[in-house]
């Protein structure tokens, strides 16, 4: 049987901590940021944690077990 492939789009979205957790990016910082404020900017520039209902999936895309 091939190997399976890792979906790109996730390579490069979701990094893996060393417990094992998925870091992610957030949403909403990449342009018209002229109307958002600043302490907005900056909370959304801190990397976040994957939600324990999508990780599964993400693993998958992965191909964590």
């Amino acid at each position: 049987m091939p190997k399976m492939k890792t979906k790109s789009s996730a390579k490069k979205r979701f990094k893996v901590t060393g417990t094992g957790k998925l870091k992610r990016k957030h949403a909403f910082k990449s342009h018209i940021l002229t109307k958002k404020s600043k302490k907005r900017k900056l909370k959304l520039t801190h990397d976040g944690l994957v939600h324990k209902a999508d990780e599964v999936s993400i693993k998958q895309q992965l191909n964590l077990k």
